[in-house]
């Protein structure tokens, strides 16, 4: 009896041992209004010198929009060439909110831009306005917390 005790005893020490795997996957999330909001699929496209990254869900997009691909702050709310936009189009009711020129504020972190396996990575947060001021929504929309991790960057289709 002692044995096995002494046996079952090894075992579970063992086994609370065991190392957790984490796995690295490329993923866009963040807090949407203090709820975890995680897209299904996303991409970046390089646009001119900056960077548009989207995430999207089945009814939900999220668009963050830089003037540049360097790895630095980009301040939202100040112009039109860096923002954040969220579009809701649940029950074909489209509901947006976006930052731009004297509207929301925030801000996009690029932390990696990766030339050789064409991802980038970086954090946002961000109070964007409802643009229509669509009575469906609240006046704001708050993300914290955001993360875009080594999302793929693809080919810009040629403009037509």
């Amino acid at each position: 009896m002692k044995k096995i005790a002494s046996f079952l005893l090894i075992v579970i020490a063992l086994t609370s041992c065991e190392e957790e795997i984490t796995r690295n996957n490329p993923s866009v999330q963040g807090l949407k209004d203090n709820v975890l909001w995680r897209a299904n699929d996303y991409s970046a496209v390089v646009q001119g010198n900056g960077l548009v990254i989207t995430g999207l869900t089945r009814y939900e997009t999220l668009i963050l929009k830089t003037n540049e691909k360097a790895k630095k702050t980009y301040a939202l709310g100040v112009n039109n060439s860096r923002t954040a936009t969220f579009i809701d189009d649940t029950d074909g009711q489209e509901l947006t909110f976006a930052t731009g020129q004297a509207q929301g504020d925030g801000q996009i972190v690029i932390t990696e831009y990766d030339d050789i396996n064409q991802t980038v990575s970086g954090t946002f947060r961000f109070n964007a306005v409802n643009v229509n001021n669509n009575p469906v929504g609240g006046e704001i929309l708050n993300f914290q917390e955001g993360v875009f991790y080594k999302v793929p960057i693809l080919e810009a289709s040629p403009a037509q």
